[in-house]
């Protein structure tokens, strides 16, 4: 068990379990892990690289210097479902447990950087500020996890694609031009629908003025107020 729960601190409790599903952007926090050279430096992992497998021992956790990561599953049957995508900025890999419950992968050409999670334990378990920190991100993550989950349960595809596409407004923008990394498999893996479905509702968000594709990952949201509504 990590120091900061041998000196019964419940409050990272509570970090560690949220982090395991939750994204978080990184903190000042690993600014000071660096210092005490307890980041590896620097990892390039090309487009679809797998960075860690399900099962692997979680004695590392990442964060995301350029490009996307997903977390997936792979089902018995063949199929994956992602969990999330991670961009520029954003933590991952961090586990309640001992193991990795997902399996991490580059979607585009990606740099991360790697902490040891028993320097950031040591440091979170003597600083209550940086343990203060991490749990009010962490609050802030899981209801984005929350969203996801509520997300997968919404009846129709277009509510899904709408609400993906929101998602992605407030995380990756210019504007009202969103450029995704993610191919359409993915989003389909990330939304529970095929790829067909993914491509069709695109194509009929953009008969009825509510995006348009310039390219096949570029697109522009040309009625915000209208994917709001949909994702109502």
């Amino acid at each position: 068990m990590s120091m900061s729960l041998a000196h019964g601190d419940h409050r990272f409790a509570a970090v560690h379990a949220g982090l395991a599903q939750a994204h978080l952007q990184a903190p000042w926090a690993l600014d000071s892990l660096a210092d005490q050279g307890v980041s590896g430096g620097t990892a390039h992992y090309t487009a679809d690289q797998e960075i860690y497998a399900e099962g692997d021992q979680a004695t590392t956790f990442f964060k995301v210097v350029s490009g996307v990561v997903r977390t997936c599953k792979f089902l018995s049957d063949g199929r994956r479902q992602i969990d999330a995508f991670y961009n520029e900025g954003e933590i991952f890999g961090f586990e309640a447990g001992s193991e990795h419950r997902l399996s991490a992968e580059a979607v585009s050409d990606c740099t991360v950087v790697p902490y040891r999670r028993r320097g950031f334990d040591t440091l979170a378990g003597r600083d209550e500020r940086v343990a203060g920190q991490m749990f009010s991100y962490v609050m802030r993550c899981l209801e984005r996890s929350q969203d996801h989950s509520l997300l997968l349960g919404r009846r129709s595809a277009c509510q899904k694609l709408a609400a993906f596409l929101m998602e992605m407004a407030t995380r990756r923008v210019s504007g009202n031009v969103i450029d995704l990394a993610m191919t359409r498999q993915d989003i389909a893996d990330y939304l529970g629908l095929t790829i067909e479905t993914v491509s069709r509702t695109l194509s009929q968000f953009e008969r009825e003025g509510l995006i348009s594709l310039s390219s096949a990952r570029r697109v522009c949201l040309s009625d915000i107020k209208g994917l709001r509504a949909l994702n109502a």
